[in-house]
């Protein structure tokens, strides 16, 4: 049986790990690799792993990054960043990644989620959808490159548009949300829940454990993401790497889809 996963997401910039809020002002909180080996340790779901410099640069992925923490990683990895071509992701898959995330590039170019769809298998593409709500609306609309650029497509294009071309998961992250610990924007996730049956994964504004059980109870078996509140501490958020321990992990969610 499917269960909601919670899943730590983490961003980096320069080599190193870092947290935004609203996509900007980037805080550097430590070393990937040993937060990795951290998650590791903490028995986490699965972590996703973003480039947040390569596609902003018109780099393509560091591969001898990627590999260096496949090797250390031991739960199930997403990476995401500079992914351009199909061939780029299969390269990912073989250093041991689980799973290809694109945003930017599968907007720009849709095709790419189905050329990487035969190349590497539907299970292994996740395509990410960063969005902001309209000013005065209820539609959220796709922005890229860190959130600079309006792509003008809304939501629901997006999400049908991914899915019909071969997506195996869709991930949706909240600029609005991002790195405020105010909790998810319950509204962004019914969306995407009513508009898709592929495996979701909900990112943006997570601030405590209860914000990860509102989100079980509202969309039932999905991917709970999130930045700020496995790295820091506190209410001055001091860095500290942390996850649930399995027990309060299971207790959660067990509570979350009995509600």
């Amino acid at each position: 049986m499917l269960r909601p996963r919670i899943i730590p997401c983490l961003l980096v910039s320069n080599g190193g790990l870092v947290k935004t809020v609203r996509f900007t002002d980037p805080k550097y909180v430590g070393d990937p690799i040993n937060a990795v080996k951290i998650f590791n340790e903490k028995e986490s779901d699965e972590l996703i792993l973003l480039d947040i410099d390569a596609t902003a640069r018109g780099v393509e992925p560091d591969f001898q990054r990627i590999a260096n923490l496949a090797v250390e990683c031991r739960m199930p990895l997403c990476y995401g960043g500079g992914i351009k071509t199909a061939e780029q992701a299969k390269r990912i898959i073989g250093l041991g990644v689980e799973k290809v995330a694109v945003s930017s590039a599968a907007v720009e170019n849709a095709s790419l989620i189905s050329s990487m769809a035969r190349e590497i298998g539907n299970q292994s593409v996740v395509v990410v959808l960063d969005v902001r709500r309209r000013p005065m609306g209820a539609a959220y609309e796709v922005w890229t490159h860190n959130g600079t650029r309006n792509t003008g497509q809304v939501l629901d294009q997006a999400v049908a548009q991914a899915e019909s071309l071969g997506a195996g998961e869709i991930v949706v992250n909240s600029i609005d949300h991002d790195g405020e610990m105010k909790g998810y924007d319950l509204e962004l996730a019914r969306q995407v829940r009513q508009l898709t049956s592929l495996p979701m994964t909900v990112l943006g504004g997570a601030g405590s454990l209860d914000d990860i059980g509102r989100l079980i109870e509202t969309c039932g078996v999905v991917g709970a993401a999130a930045g700020s509140l496995f790295v820091f501490k506190g209410v001055y958020r001091a860095v500290l790497i942390n996850y649930p321990g399995r027990t309060q992990k299971e207790n959660l969610i067990d509570a979350a889809l009995t509600h």
